[in-house]
């Protein structure tokens, strides 16, 4: 094996060092042929009229770029473009696009209109493999039916893990006697605790389709319940609910894929059953233990530090982040460090990077024993089994399961003398990922962590490159004052640097997903990441002194460095402008996605390729029409923009989840509540709508909430089905939220949403014609179209089927005898 000399020459042009992408360099050719505007050796001098000549440099930069633009033609960049793709191809590029192509078959999968069945996906894996077999022998279509197949077993892979979770949802809302074994609880911030139960049987009714799994909450729980316990109590089930408005985040589709059937709350408090442990699975007592041993931890890190900063500081280390209070939330949201919270990349590795340090510097204490030893393996062992404690104890979350694959794809590369930051090992931990769980693919955690990961390792391997190709002379000595301001400054710039590269690849997807952005992230992190560090370093020594009971000093510091956290958070929060930037396009979206693969992942100047393709979708970011209605998918709950950033809603008191959506996508900062009229006042009837001006909020009267749109058109908001024809006369829009209404105008141009359509198809987005006045109205479903498996439950409430809400039997007097 090669010494520490390898890769150098010992010549007297030997240079320093020879990077890895230098080896398969193109070699520059040795001479230039002679240019007609430098005058060749031993030529007439120029003429005495004739200006001054320009500086050499300036002038060898203009011939350079003029002969470089003379050359260039058709048949020459074909030759460069395939010099360049051979060159990457050579580095390694096609493993790196591996986890593209299944990205973009599982991507590919979850688009589909309708569910496919199994005999389609395996055909078209079976018929990819067959062309790439066959295509061998023919370099450039080989390779475009092996990216073909990565696709389609991308798809193969989304259509195995949708048939392999098979939640059976729950489908109407009801009441009933739910018994079942509790996988973990949650302390809220309001003081409820949510539940996570696994269903053994329920009564009074007895549901013939009960789902597995439920999350219910309760006001109060018996003090020695906990993980593992067998629990009973009367519940109000709710199935799971779908996009608060069309092409936003489906909540039925994260339901599904974690296995929750149904949520909901109880009516009581719970109570234990008595149960003999010994009927419990031992991967259910496994994974009890854990979780108790979790909320232990999390109950002394509360106990010790206390306040908001000791929910903080659980959520730190044991992943407990329930009991937060929403005003530090929103807090880190708008100023961008939200992530800081959500245990991923950044804590993990601190955690490895806290147990490596100390562990190096205690080798260091034994120089006789280092020199003989790898210690550098020893401790990215050591760190690698306290990232896998730390997923394990941190409650196995998905953000933390893939920061632990990727930082432990790394520690191994240590551990067999690899590079541990490359695209090829984040490669690795990609196609992990999308393996076990292709679901994770179309969700904003996975698009970000990868999204801000990758740019960062292609910017600082761009870096690496550039510096390791210049000479640079030995650092002259500096004092100690300057030493000590050098290093500052180099830290503060790479802080600043990691947070605007990260900031800038996250940014669309942030705004696609959350119609929000942060424009004082970047200071946030100046200002705050110093301190994650200490808190996560204390964090780390207060978790290994815990078993000793010697854990309160670092908590307690732990504790004033979140306090100062929170008070930095809050302080940019209040300074900080509004962060909702509105919805954006999603063509937009791909394109900025294909431009940051190129540019990440190419290392020739075919990365240039990657300038149209986010110049296009910088262009195309505000393709996208703003709905000028969104209806909620229970039909109680309808908002118009109405100017001036204002937000009209039908409901005094709306679903504030619900709003704050809402506000986001609309641009709205205020809320406007309707007005209510008394019928007996006779200050406002339902025929006074054709006299509200052009944004004008909600006025509701008989049964009937009326608002007036800045383009003109008039909304009825009715919760009565008999009251609908009253509004047929005026209104552009009619929402009923009465499952049993129909269409009671019969007028084309007056569009009627019904409660039963809503059950079936979910929220709705309204659009009105522009162009002509007396044009119909436009209505965009999040659920339009064939139900997918986590849509397949909308049809049985009773709502879909046109029922009314159940009402229980009033109960007759038995006459006496």
């Amino acid at each position: 094996m090669a010494g520490r000399g390898r890769g150098l020459d010992r010549g007297e042009d030997a240079s320093v060092g020879v990077s890895e992408r230098s080896l398969f360099a193109i070699p520059s050719p040795t001479s230039l042929p002679p240019s007609p505007v430098v005058p060749a050796p031993g030529s007439q001098p120029l003429q005495a009229d004739v200006p001054a000549p320009l500086p050499s440099p300036v002038l060898g930069r203009i011939v350079r770029v003029r002969r470089q633009l003379g050359q260039v033609s058709l048949p020459r960049l074909r030759h460069s473009v395939a010099m360049a793709a051979e060159l990457e191809l050579d580095r390694g590029i096609a493993f790196l696009l591996v986890p593209v192509c299944l990205a973009a078959g599982a991507i590919g999968y979850y688009s589909l209109s309708a569910e496919p069945d199994f005999a389609r996906p395996v055909a078209l894996v079976v018929l990819m493999a067959i062309c790439a077999l066959v295509s061998r022998s023919w370099p450039k279509t080989h390779l475009g039916f092996m990216a073909a197949l990565l696709c389609a077993l991308g798809l193969l892979a989304a259509k195995v893990e949708t048939w392999r979770a098979g939640t059976q949802m729950l489908g109407s809302e009801i009441s009933t006697q739910v018994t079942g074994r509790v996988v973990s609880l949650d302390r809220m911030e309001t003081g409820r605790i949510r539940l996570t139960i696994d269903v053994t049987s329920t009564a009074r009714p007895t549901l013939r389709y009960a789902p597995e799994r439920v999350r219910l909450s309760a006001r109060n729980i018996p003090a020695d319940m906990t993980a593992g316990s067998l629990v009973t109590g009367y519940a109000k089930l709710l199935p799971p609910t779908g996009p608060v408005r069309p092409d936003s985040y489906d909540f039925s589709f994260d339901s599904y894929f974690a296995g929750i059937g149904g949520s909901g709350f109880f009516l009581g408090n719970p109570k234990l059953v008595a149960a003999d442990d010994g009927e419990m699975p031992l991967t259910a007592r496994l994974f009890s233990g854990i979780e108790n041993a979790r909320e232990a931890i999390a109950d002394h890190i509360r106990a010790t530090v206390g306040g908001a900063e000791g929910e903080i500081a659980a959520a730190l280390i044991v992943g407990v982040r329930a009991g937060i209070p929403d005003e530090i939330n929103e807090a880190m949201r708008r100023t961008g460090i939200y992530h800081i919270i959500s245990i991923s990349g950044l804590h993990m590795a601190l955690v490895a990077g806290t147990i490596m340090g100390l562990l190096r510097g205690a080798f260091a204490l034994f120089p006789d024993f280092s020199a003989r030893r790898p210690v550098k393996k020893y401790a990215a062992a050591a760190a690698l089994f306290s990232i896998a404690a730390y997923l394990v104890i941190s409650g196995v979350v998905v953000a933390a399961e893939r920061s632990f694959i990727m930082l432990g794809v790394m520690l191994i590369a240590v551990l067999f003398d690899r590079a541990a930051l490359t695209m090829r090992n984040l490669a690795i931990s990609a196609i992990a990922v999308i393996v076990v769980s292709p679901h994770e693919v179309v969700g904003p955690s996975f698009q970000m962590s990868f999204a801000a990961t990758a740019a960062l390792v292609g910017a600082y391997a761009g870096w690496a490159d550039h510096r390791a190709g210049k000479a640079r002379p030995p650092p002259p000595k500096r004092s100690l004052p300057g030493f000590l301001a050098r290093k500052f400054l180099a830290l503060t710039g790479g802080v600043a640097m990691t947070s605007i590269i990260a900031g800038s690849a996250t940014a669309l997807f942030a705004i696609w997903h959350f119609q929000r952005v942060s424009p004082l992230s970047l200071f946030a992190n100046l200002a705050i990441m110093p301190i994650v560090s200490v808190v996560m370093f204390l964090a780390v020594v207060s978790a290994l002194t815990m078993p000793f009971g010697l854990d309160g000093p670092f908590l307690h510091l732990m504790g004033k460095g979140l306090t100062a956290m929170i008070a930095i958070s809050a302080w940019i929060s209040e300074r900080s402008p509004v962060d909702a930037v509105g919805l954006i396009s999603q063509h937009s979206v791909l394109l900025v996605t294909i431009a940051l693969v190129i540019a990440t992942m190419a290392t020739t100047w075919l990365r240039l390729a990657a300038l149209p393709f986010a110049l296009a979708g910088l262009l195309t970011v505000s393709d996208t029409r703003t709905p000028d209605v969104l209806i909620s998918e229970d039909a109680r709950l309808v908002a118009l923009p109405i100017g001036g950033g204002e937000l009209a809603v039908s409901r005094a008191r709306p679903n504030e989840f619900t709003v704050d959506n809402w506000k986001r996508a609309l641009v709205s900062e205020t809320i406007v509540a309707p007005e209510m009229f008394d019928k007996a006042d006779g200050q406002f009837g339902i025929a006074d709508a054709v006299n509200l001006p052009p944004g004008a909020p909600f006025y509701c009267t008989d049964g009937v909430c009326l608002a007036r749109h800045p383009s003109g058109a008039i909304i009825a908001h009715v919760e009565d089905r008999k009251a609908t024809w009253k509004a047929c006369g005026f209104a552009d829009l009619i929402v009923v939220n009465d499952a049993t209404g129909y269409d009671a105008c019969h007028n084309p141009l007056v569009l009627v949403v019904t409660k039963r359509q809503l059950a079936r198809k979910g929220s709705a987005a309204v659009f009105f014609d522009r162009q002509s006045a007396t044009g119909p109205p436009i209505v965009s479903f999040a659920v339009d179209g064939p139900y997918r498996p986590w849509h397949a439950q909308r049809k049985f409430s009773r709502e879909a089927r046109g029922l009314a809400p159940y009402q229980k039997p009033e109960k007759t007097a038995v006459p006496a005898q």
